[in-house]
C-alpha cells in the first residue's frame, strides 16, 4: 500500500502558546522534507452527530505513502522539535489515516 496517500490528523489544547509557537516554527520545513502537505487547521470544529466535537484543535495534514508518514514522525529532528509541542499542549492523539487505493 505505498502507493496509498495518508493523512495525519491530531488533536490537541494549546495551553503555552508561546512554546507551542517554537513548535510551529519549524514544523513546516520538516513536513515538507518528508513530501507532507498541510491540509487544515480548526479550534473550533462542529460534530454533526456523537456527544461532543473533540476540545481544542485539529489538525489534519497529508503524504503520499505511510511509509514517508512514518519517516517523517521518526525523524529525529521532528522528534526533538516535537518537545515544544509536547510541553505546550495537552495531547490527545495523532493518527494516520488510509486513503483509498488507486481504482482502475
Amino acid at each position: 500500500m505505498s502507493d496509498v496517500p495518508v493523512y495525519v490528523i491530531a488533536n490537541f489544547e494549546i495551553e503555552d502558546a508561546e512554546t507551542y509557537r517554537k513548535y510551529e516554527k519549524g514544523f513546516f520545513a520538516i513536513l515538507h522534507s518528508h513530501e507532507g502537505k498541510f491540509i487544515t487547521y480548526d479550534d473550533d470544529t462542529i460534530t454533526l452527530e456523537g456527544p461532543s466535537a473533540p476540545p481544542g484543535r485539529v489538525v489534519i495534514f497529508q503524504f503520499p505513502s505511510a511509509e514517508k508518514a512514518q519517516a517523517w514522525y521518526n525523524d529525529s529532528d521532528y522528534q526533538t522539535l516535537s518537545e515544544f509541542r509536547r510541553a505546550g499542549t495537552n495531547l490527545r492523539f495523532i493518527t494516520m489515516v488510509h486513503g483509498l487505493p488507486p481504482r482502475n
